[in-house]
């Protein structure tokens, strides 16, 4: 079984990311599409494992086996966190749906540590871009602006919104060029301020609810066995019986 049959035959789920699900496309926008595939359970009985993600078959598609998708989102990766966030669902089947459902299982007061580390990162290549090139890749800037809004808001809340709102055309004006970057370096500064702020109120819970997400893995794993097709090649050479000694 190919890499792109794993995303043809088993996605789950579909969302589009980037610009357009943050409410910040423009005319030139690209598509990002991320999804989550299912690999049938007979092939993790070989020795050679099916792959935790793939990337493509279309331009800018990137999709995640299930198991390594959780794995990120218990760490709260911030790209995984959102992708289960997407206001631009464009598919999910019953799983794909129970995965949703469990969005609220993956959040926990870790998402300040990652959240502020992947921002302090994108912070610290903009910095380098001032001192080398005189200015910062705005576009860049724009996105950790928004990325600090919405940890804020999060750990605020206790929801995660990925549309930045009536925040668009503040943060396209930053795109733009047209703030000066100390301006923009200010508000970096008052967000992280206000993130910290939060963090010691927020109604998150301190550990993501491993237990309930492992539940749902061992059940999509279980089902994916028991519907094998008996006729498929994989399952046959996995399944089918040798004698001692038989090599």
């Amino acid at each position: 079984m190919q890499p792109e049959d794993l995303v043809r035959d088993h996605t789950i789920y579909a969302c589009v990311m980037g610009s357009r699900a943050f409410g910040l496309a423009t005319d030139d926008s690209d598509t990002d599409r991320r999804g989550v595939f299912v690999a049938p359970t007979p092939l993790f009985w070989r020795f050679e494992k099916p792959p935790t993600h793939v990337d493509g078959p279309l331009q800018e598609q990137f999709s995640w086996e299930l198991e390594r998708f959780c794995e990120l989102a218990l760490r709260a990766n911030p790209n995984i966190l959102e992708c289960l966030h997407s206001p631009l669902v464009e598919y999910a089947d019953d799983t794909g749906r129970e995965l949703l459902a469990l969005r609220e299982a993956f959040l926990s007061r870790q998402v300040y540590e990652t959240f502020t580390r992947y921002a302090l990162g994108q912070h610290r290549k903009l910095d380098a871009d001032v001192r080398t090139r005189g200015a910062p890749r705005w576009k860049h800037a724009m996105h950790l602006l928004r990325l600090l809004t919405s940890a804020r808001d999060l750990l605020r809340t206790g929801r995660l919104t990925i549309d930045v709102g009536d925040e668009r055309e503040r943060l396209l004006a930053v795109k733009r060029g047209e703030v000066p970057w100390p301006e923009v370096e200010s508000r970096m500064t008052h967000l992280a301020t206000q993130t910290e702020a939060a963090f010691h109120r927020t109604p998150l819970p301190e550990e993501p609810d491993r237990r309930r997400v492992a539940d749902f893995l061992l059940r999509v794993r279980r089902a994916s066995a028991l519907q094998a097709d008996p006729d498929d090649e994989h399952v046959q050479d996995v399944a089918r019986p040798r004698r001692v000694g038989q090599i």
